[in-house]
């Protein structure tokens, strides 16, 4: 048993947050309750690369062991114990050796303004709540979280859908596919979708592209097939976005579905993003991945994430591919990815759900830069077995009957 403590929500723009140096330092203040106990502190941090030197790091004014990186360039947790926490207010202060901006960066989420976060510009003499960010020009909240003993984490909030009345809906009805209007099966209509989403755009994550995408069906799908969105630059439209858009559409025609995030493992590359699906007529959720336009099948009976998670590295042979995969199928860096990863079931290690499907009727939930950097948000629910699996940074973990049990969509 054990308790998260944190401020923000993982919303961060990889291409916004915090850089440290000497001169330049980090502050984050957090509560704690009491705690006989050595806590766990984890950092959302990136290393510029081998010159960057170790991440340091105090605890109230005394000064910890410093962090070596884990990996060059990219945002990661970063795990360690730590003692000397206090009931109260602890304040954690971050800073790099380095006297330019090519030491550390801190994640950040942006937007809050009710932060306990603040930057120093003078070695930690004076401090700001405000133009924070390397550009000086965003409020924000450090992505720094604690884990204590003591305690229980809350029960996973319930699923939340879309309000399926609004006239957005309307629209995004009008464009989709004709099959997926008509009243044959849910999963015809699902795998209408799926197909014409593979065939819409070419999967452009964040080494292609910079500027992310929104989870708004219709503006992805005149975005990226264009390849032009946010100010004239090409969007990054990857497995998140094919993922996104079929949760949207599928319930814009009736049917519960919701996000399916998945990873070989906490700082891992081989993640990926899919859809499930109720299917009333089988009874089960069941995986489908409109990026590749994949289905997976046993026994003539569609898998649910737990089948597909057992198969392991024979999900080979359970995989029917869509008419959208010829179209995928055009790009090497999909074949790779198909033959390497999918096929070998190797993303599926650990999974997660979204907690909320109503990124339509209510985007301002949605995240700003899923994908492109470690799983941060606090709004995935991982399995319970995940938690001594290295996820001690999220709060939310589900039982099986959370994951498997029925949607309860409200009209």
């Amino acid at each position: 048993m054990s308790k998260l403590y944190y401020t923000e929500e993982g919303r961060v723009l990889p291409s916004l947050c915090e850089e440290l140096t000497t001169y330049r330092r980090a502050r984050k203040v957090l509560t704690l309750p009491a705690t006989a106990q050595p806590g766990r502190l984890y950092i959302l941090a990136r290393s510029h690369g081998e010159q960057s030197g170790p991440l340091r790091i105090s605890l109230n004014g005394n000064e910890m062991a410093a962090l070596e990186a884990i990996t060059q360039g990219v945002y990661c947790w970063y795990d360690l114990e730590v003692t000397g926490l206090v009931e109260g207010d602890n304040v954690f202060e971050l800073w790099s050796d380095a006297t330019s901006m090519t030491g550390w960066s801190l994640g950040m989420e942006t937007g809050r303004t009710d932060s306990g976060s603040s930057v120093s510009d003078d070695g930690g003499e004076t401090w700001r709540k405000d133009r924070m960010g390397y550009l000086n020009a965003v409020l924000g909240e450090y992505v720094l979280r604690v884990r204590l003993e003591e305690g229980d984490d809350p029960e996973p909030p319930p699923m939340i859908w879309e309000d399926v009345r609004l006239p957005k809906f309307d629209s995004l009805r009008e464009i989709l596919p004709p099959a997926a209007k008509d009243h044959g099966p849910d999963l015809q209509r699902i795998r209408a979708i799926s197909s014409w989403l593979a065939s819409s755009w070419e999967h452009t994550n964040s080494a292609r592209a910079v500027q992310y995408a929104p989870w708004d069906a219709e503006t992805l799908l005149a975005w990226a097939p264009s390849q032009v969105g946010h100010n004239g630059k090409r969007p990054v439209a990857m497995c998140v976005h094919y993922a996104a858009a079929l949760v949207g559409c599928a319930q814009a025609v009736g049917i519960p579905a919701r996000c399916a995030v998945l990873t070989e493992a906490v700082n891992g590359y081989n993640g990926h993003f899919v859809t499930e699906v109720w299917l009333q007529d089988y009874g089960k959720w069941a995986v489908v991945d409109p990026n590749a336009d994949a289905t997976f099948w046993k026994n003539n009976t569609p898998m649910s994430m737990n089948e597909v998670q057992v198969e392991g590295e024979n999900l080979k042979g359970c995989i029917e591919f869509g008419k959208g995969a010829e179209f995928q199928q055009t790009f090497p860096h999909m074949v790779e990815f198909v033959k390497d990863n999918l096929e070998k079931g190797v993303c599926f290690g650990h999974r997660s759900v979204w907690f909320r499907s109503d990124l339509i009727s209510n985007p301002k939930f949605s995240p700003p830069g899923h994908g492109c950097l470690c799983y941060c948000e606090t709004g995935l629910v991982w399995e319970k077995r995940d938690l001594e699996a290295g996820f001690g940074m999220f709060p939310f973990f589900g039982d099986r009957d959370y994951f498997d049990s029925p949607p309860l969509v409200t009209e």
